[in-house]
């Protein structure tokens, strides 16, 4: 039989945090974060990591896995979320992902190309190029051979776009092809995915009210004591909102400035979220707003729960 798995996902700051802490004590679950940044130790206010007091009342995992430096890929998230799934359900708690890394979430309910290995020689003269020419220029180049992949991935993500690069020139076909092929063998899971969304100028309301609170919560101190320790080019401090106070601190621009590029980076990185997920047939689609939306998402995982059991 197929072990049930629920999902929440949707647009960055739309709620589903909250939301998923009201629900998971109530549906007796336990939540996996399923945020590419959350994994992060030491990088707490920017990625809007749940507070302790929240995670005591709430177990959650996937949170603090790893330091800023270290390599963390999308098979290290799936092989360690597989594993978890397996736990709790022995331990009868169902597996709750919550998050908006639409490509974690799909590695996980719809498989994983493993992709050729490295090819050090030719990441070397990617980053090389990267380094001259700027990451835009390798994106533009993604954008040529691959347009989906170039869609998921942003434009700053200098590791990602190498690496669907790497797997073009490698196999003479785009990773999206890959990803694709991938899914034809599903995991033993059983998976129900309520979407969380609103209305766009609500959405972006949302967001500019969180940017503003990461601010007064002590966003730059925490970059601040982050840059002694890391260089700045790690690809975990060049995410959003974390690379922006850095030009601030560099004296690039003024903090209000960083605001207002946070801002508007996050609403772009909140569209190219309802793209990715728009695209997936299985998400059941709620208004954050509705205030019955939390009932409905329950009923809707109940549902999918009955009959399951361990395969």
């Amino acid at each position: 039989m197929l072990i049930p798995v629920w999902v929440l996902v949707g647009p960055t700051a739309v709620g589903k945090s909250r939301l998923a802490l009201q629900l998971a004590p109530e549906l007796g679950a336990e939540i996996i974060s399923a945020d590419s940044h959350q994994i992060y130790r030491y990088m707490d206010i920017g990625t809007a990591k749940p507070t302790l007091q929240e995670r005591k009342n709430v177990p959650h995992h996937m949170i603090d896995v790893v330091d800023p430096d270290e390599e963390f890929t999308v098979a290290d998230f799936k092989k360690m979320v597989e594993e978890l799934i397996v736990s709790l359900w022995k331990k009868g708690k169902v597996p709750f992902l919550v998050g908006g890394s639409g490509l974690y979430i799909r590695a996980l309910i719809d498989g994983l190309f493993p992709g050729p290995g490295k090819d050090p020689v030719l990441r070397a003269k990617l980053k090389e190029e990267a380094e001259r020419e700027g990451v835009l220029s390798l994106h533009r180049k993604l954008q040529s051979v691959d347009p989906e992949a170039a869609i998921r991935i942003h434009p700053q993500d200098m590791v990602r776009t190498i690496r669907a690069l790497e797997v073009y020139y490698l196999t003479g076909r785009p990773i999206s092809y890959w990803q694709e092929e991938s899914q034809k063998e599903k995991p033993p899971y059983r998976v129900i995915i309520a979407g969380l969304n609103c209305e766009r100028k609500t959405l972006y309301r949302m967001i500019n009210q969180r940017v503003e609170k990461m601010i007064g919560s002590g966003l730059v101190e925490e970059v601040k004591n982050l840059l002694p320790r890391y260089p700045e080019d790690l690809p975990s401090l060049q995410s959003l909102g974390y690379r922006e106070i850095i030009g601030y601190l560099k004296g690039n621009y003024s903090l209000a400035e960083a605001v207002a590029l946070i801002k508007r980076n996050t609403r772009r990185y909140a569209k190219r979220q309802l793209t990715w997920f728009r695209k997936d047939s299985q998400i059941v689609w709620f208004d954050a707003l509705d205030p019955g939306t939390g009932e409905k998402i329950k009923k809707l995982f109940l549902a999918c729960k009955t009959g399951a059991a361990v395969r």
